[in-house]
């Protein structure tokens, strides 16, 4: 995954092709040794595609992971297209909350320290 993130960081900052010795140059910047096998799997399999493509082609596979893809997907692009996803997650905040507060009344289970 450091590779691809590697990749998609030089194809951001405008390098529509990244070879191996700007993706060893991002992952030498933040500590990571680069291992050459790796590395020339994701050439060789990004090498001439959009970036934008190739992420967009990912996105329609995720919509038909049945085990939660499909809602990060929607989610997200719910995010994207006007902040719809926002009024889900205070509501799922609450909950959080409201199981926070239960759990902490029960720790004294009606006793006082010095009743």
């Amino acid at each position: 995954m450091r590779y691809v993130a590697a990749y998609l960081l030089a194809a951001l900052g405008g390098n529509e092709n990244p070879e191996s010795k700007d993706i060893k140059k991002i992952l030498d910047s933040v500590g990571i040794e680069a291992d050459n096998t790796r590395l020339d799997k994701v050439i060789t399999e990004l090498k001439g595609k959009n970036v934008n493509d190739v992420i967009a082609t990912g996105y329609s596979k995720l919509a038909s992971v049945p085990a939660g893809g499909a809602v990060a997907v929607a989610s997200s692009a719910a995010a994207g297209s006007g902040g719809a996803a926002a009024p889900a997650a205070a509501a799922e905040e609450k909950k959080e909350e409201k199981k926070e507060e239960s759990e902490e009344s029960d720790d004294d289970m009606g006793f006082g320290l010095f009743d």
